[in-house]
């Protein structure tokens, strides 16, 4: 029998992860977010047990270094509608770990793979839905068609943009040097 993702706990973590993003994503200081992740995956990294008081802090560590590969997104889609967890060998092929990341992703399975997938869903979420509650898109005219809706990795609605080579003020640049 399929366990059961619980769906309140998800949705208290990507609150509470949205927040924590949002108090270090100032336009004034560029770098914050950056550095807390930094200093927040070495911490994490040493000690996973510390996830058991702030369990939000996973999620705040991985924040735009996961992808979710377009395909994937269906099954994403489909055990947070149906409260499912995934078994880990259909978990590990939706998901995309930056290299870099990896040792923390093995440190946090090793203490709690429920967690990991938790804070995954929370990343789809963030990702997909919007930052808090399911918001609703940012542009008031929604002429996208469906192929449009599939540009790359990082396409939830809150992503896209209508201006070909031109990215959203604060999306993806703290991380498109690390990335590459």
């Amino acid at each position: 029998m399929a366990k059961k993702l619980n769906i309140s706990r998800i949705n208290e973590l990507k609150t509470n992860a949205y927040e924590n993003i949002e108090s270090y994503d100032d336009p004034d200081t560029p770098k914050a977010l950056e550095q807390f992740t930094s200093q927040i995956k070495k911490v994490l990294q040493a000690d996973p047990a510390m996830l058991e008081s702030v369990p939000e802090y996973l999620p705040v560590a991985l924040y735009g270094r996961v992808k979710f590969p377009s395909e994937a997104k269906l099954k994403w889609a489909h055990w947070i509608n149906t409260a499912t967890q995934p078994e880990w060998d259909e978990f590990k092929v939706t998901i995309g770990f930056n290299n870099a990341d990896l040792p923390l992703v093995l440190a946090v399975r090793a203490y709690s793979e429920n967690l990991l997938i938790e804070s995954c869903a929370v990343l789809y979420l963030l990702e997909n839905e919007g930052k808090s509650a399911p918001a609703p898109k940012r542009k008031a005219d929604d002429d996208f068609d469906d192929e449009d809706s599939d540009y790359d990795d990082y396409s939830g609605s809150d992503y896209a943009d209508d201006d070909e080579g031109e990215e959203e003020d604060g999306y993806y640049d703290h991380y498109d040097d690390e990335d590459r």
